[in-house]
């Protein structure tokens, strides 16, 4: 039985932690600094929200744990539906068979959140998710504001679908156009 949750808890977790960062790179230091500009402000936002999204998620269900801590119930019932949303939403590739019909991934995820309003509503503890959740989008702004993003670029266009628009391997870009009109 053991063996069997393990390897679910792998597989169902996989395609959710190959998009994370290492946090030596999250966290370095030598890249804090402050931005130039607002225009630098908002396209270092969008790029490390883009850029560490699953370092960020991982943050805020940590804030969250911890501010749920005095609450183990709800804890134990949340962690019960986070497992519900791996299972049934995040890693599932084939569709989701109830009772003959199929569900639609729009219906999975409105049932998942009502579970989760339900769970949060009977624990009491909607002040708790809502500070907790305050304090982890600030820490998320606040780095993604102050981290550079020059190191970024170079790993974004390795992974982007884009990738082969991006490169100049084809050519010279700067030469001036040939032929006429």
């Amino acid at each position: 039985m053991s063996q069997f949750v393990s390897s679910f808890f792998k597989e169902t977790t996989k395609p959710l932690t190959s998009g994370r960062r290492p946090w030596s790179v999250f966290l370095d230091l030598t890249l804090l600094n402050l931005p130039s500009s607002i225009h630098d402000t908002t396209t270092r936002i969008t790029q490390n929200v883009l850029h560490f999204s699953v370092n960020y998620s991982i943050i805020l269900l940590i804030i969250l744990s911890l501010s749920l801590l005095i609450h183990p119930l709800v804890l134990i019932a949340l962690f019960i539906t986070l497992i519900a949303w791996l299972s049934l939403y995040f890693s599932r590739e084939e569709p989701l068979w109830f009772l003959g019909y199929q569900v639609s991934d729009w219906m999975v995820l409105v049932v998942l959140f009502v579970v989760d309003f339900l769970v949060v509503m009977w624990g009491g503890v909607f002040q708790n998710v809502v500070v907790g959740g305050g304090i982890a989008v600030v820490l998320m702004l606040l780095h993604a504001t102050l981290r550079s993003t020059d190191d970024l670029v170079a790993d974004d266009i390795e992974t982007s679908p884009y990738a082969n628009l991006l490169s100049d391997d084809d050519g010279d870009y700067n030469a001036p156009p040939t032929g006429g009109l």
